[in-house]
């Protein structure tokens, strides 16, 4: 990264334009004291008490270096925003979103490396959200440490809006609520979650709000706002009111209408971590999604707001 110091900046300490301006970290900043080129004023070395000049020129080896050891793989992946600070993809249900044990050359993580090593770019995998491997939808992905840093910091601050559609079993007479239940892994699984006491040692606070869009055919359309980021937290959430989502396989029962839960990550708004500048993205749901949106809510005026 290259910046040109404007005459705002005269007389200002470079390590004060660094936390200040551009928003790096102590980590960050203390990261890039110790590599060869990490920081310089016009292709020199200095200190971060370097006192700025009207025009110099500020250099941060900022960017990746060299690839993170992520297989790549040629794999069919939507991009519905990218530019050098972050890529977000709308990920297509039945692919995770970076290897695991059982996983090591079919997710995201993969697709993408595939991706900027063919166009020559270093990349290293730095999701700020992540889906479970039947959602799909939007995913938010930072191509830089200092965008990781900021985004993260967003999603910390609850300043990231999450929203999700969801096809819950059972109609739902309300038409709006929220969800305040702890979760914690149950004691038979590392994966399973399970609503628990505030009490519990090992509980952690989730909070979810949604509004129902839709109730017939035995079957609910939701719009959820996880207003926490709790491993499957609305899945569990909406099994522990009675209505699963519809074809959950852990938290519900197995649908002969889709071949996964019914789960799509539909909107992310938060503010660009460079330029402050608010972002909305939407992911049309996957055909699969869209198909049982037909078939249970056949005259549903909603859908046409969905595509």
């Amino acid at each position: 990264m290259q910046i040109t110091v404007l005459p705002k900046f005269e007389g200002v300490l470079l390590r004060q334009l660094l936390r200040t301006e551009l928003h790096l970290s102590s980590k960050m900043i203390k990261h890039l004291k110790f590599l060869p080129n990490g920081i310089l004023v016009n292709g020199m070395h200095v200190t971060v008490r370097y006192v700025l000049r009207t025009g110099d020129v500020i250099s941060l080896a900022i960017e990746d270096s060299e690839d993170a050891p992520i297989e790549p793989v040629d794999l069919p992946i939507e991009i519905l925003y990218e530019d050098d600070d972050l890529v977000i993809p709308s990920k297509p249900a039945n692919m995770p979103t970076h290897p695991s044990h059982d996983h090591h050359g079919d997710t995201v993580a993969n697709a993408l490396a595939y991706r900027y090593r063919e166009s020559g770019k270093a990349f290293v995998f730095r999701p700020i959200n992540r889906l479970d491997r039947n959602t799909s939808g939007l995913l938010l992905i930072a191509r830089n440490r200092p965008t990781a840093g900021r985004l993260s910091e967003q999603m910390k601050k609850k300043q990231i809006e999450k929203t999700y559609l969801a096809i819950l079993d059972g109609e739902m007479q309300t038409k709006e609520g929220v969800i305040d239940a702890c979760l914690h892994r149950t004691a038979e699984s590392i994966i399973l979650r399970e609503v628990c006491s505030p009490d519990a040692p090992d509980a952690d606070a989730a909070l979810t709000a949604y509004t129902v869009l839709a109730s017939q055919n035995g079957h609910t359309l939701v719009k959820a706002h996880p207003l926490t980021g709790r491993t499957h937290q609305l899945r569990v959430h909406f099994a522990s009111i009675g209505h699963p989502i519809t074809g959950d396989d852990l938290y519900g029962t197995l649908s002969p209408d889709i071949p996964r839960h019914a789960l799509h990550a539909y909107r992310l708004v938060f503010s660009h971590p460079t330029d402050g500048k608010r972002m909305d993205l939407h992911a049309p749901p996957a055909e699969d999604f869209l198909a049982l949106l037909r078939l249970y809510f056949p005259t549903v005026e909603q859908e046409r707001n969905l595509i």
